[in-house]
């Protein structure tokens, strides 16, 4: 691999590209990897780790934390790399803890020009200030690997259930969301914007798993993430083990949407997590400063909960309640 003369650490390299065949059999590797330059010229580097097997196999990526307030899917690549034993692996595993580094510094959910990463894959070459940084990331991260696992949460004031988004028309993808163990899979197809989107339309089977919440680290979240991942790996054979199976099996949705306020107030969102609602049911109800209800919000349609909004304060157009329609 290219190397420069500078180093963020003297045991971690900083590289242009990424070069797998450089990578030594049977070694995990950290690199930092200079993709754009900010305002006063210096690099944006963002973090790399590779693990390459001394068998040959496919070539699995992680990612985490496109939104840089989602910092769940960070201790899963940790987690999962610190306990990888290279020896026995077949392949190579490429993870991201940190795609999205400007906003992740910055506690930001969006790219600092006000972009979401998530919306605009697989960028422009000649692009924007954030279109140029997502081409980058696909051209020198994600072409190189061969099935996809991009980590999310929730955004500020919503929570989220343990769920996947994948192409369930495609059956390797639908088969990795399904080794996930979610509590619920939404089928979304390709041609969406996102990094998911993005690598299916490569030919790369990709599911996005939504873990929890953001800006904070959740120990359940992160375990079953990574059991998903370890899941992921005993299904391709590049480790040996056993698939660990769901005690339930998912809820599996044809679509799903956001249902959203037409007024503002004080915000009570009623239904859990995974909750299943039908058709007339009372989802919320709207305050006004002086305890007064000013609405009540019904459930369009029979559906399941995926998501909720549970911060009080709620302007016209906030989110209430992410429903998934059965399917």
């Amino acid at each position: 691999m290219e190397t420069y003369l500078f180093h963020l650490d003297k045991d971690i390299r900083v590289v242009r590209k990424l070069e797998l065949s450089g990578v030594p059999r049977g070694e995990i590797q950290k690199y930092w990897l200079h993709l754009v330059t900010n305002g006063i010229g210096q690099p944006i580097h963002i973090p790399v780790l590779i693990a390459r097997g001394k068998s040959d196999g496919p070539v699995l990526g992680i990612t985490a934390a496109i939104h840089g307030n989602e910092i769940n899917g960070l201790f899963v690549i940790q987690r999962m790399f610190r306990k990888l034993q290279v020896e026995q692996l077949s392949g190579i595993v490429i993870g991201i803890p940190v795609v999205n580094v400007p906003s992740f510094l910055r506690k930001q959910r969006r790219f600092p020009d006000g972009t979401d990463l998530n919306h605009i894959m697989p960028g422009k070459e000649n692009g924007n200030v954030s279109e140029v940084y997502a081409y980058r990331f696909v051209q020198n991260v994600v072409k190189n690997i061969d099935f996809l696992i991009d980590l999310h949460t929730a955004s500020f004031g919503r929570i989220n259930s343990y769920y996947v988004r994948a192409d369930m028309e495609d059956e390797q993808t639908a088969a990795l969301a399904y080794l996930q163990n979610p509590d619920i899979i939404v089928h979304n197809p390709p041609s969406d914007g996102t990094l998911r989107g993005a690598a299916d339309e490569m030919g790369i089977p990709a599911v996005t798993l939504e873990i929890g919440d953001p800006n904070r680290f959740q120990k359940d979240m992160v375990q079953s993430a990574y059991e998903g991942v370890q899941n992921a790996m005993v299904h391709l054979r590049m480790i040996d083990g056993e698939i660990l199976e769901p005690n339930i099996p998912p809820v599996e949705c044809s679509h799903s949407y956001w249902i959203y306020a037409d007024t503002g107030g004080i915000l009570s969102v009623h239904p859990e997590l995974t909750d299943f609602v039908h058709e007339g049911d009372v989802i919320a109800t709207i305050h006004n400063a002086f305890g007064d209800i000013v609405k009540r919000y019904k459930a369009p349609e029979e559906g399941v909960v995926i998501g909720k909004n549970v911060h009080p304060m709620c302007q016209t157009g906030g989110r209430i309640l992410h429903l998934g329609v059965l399917g």
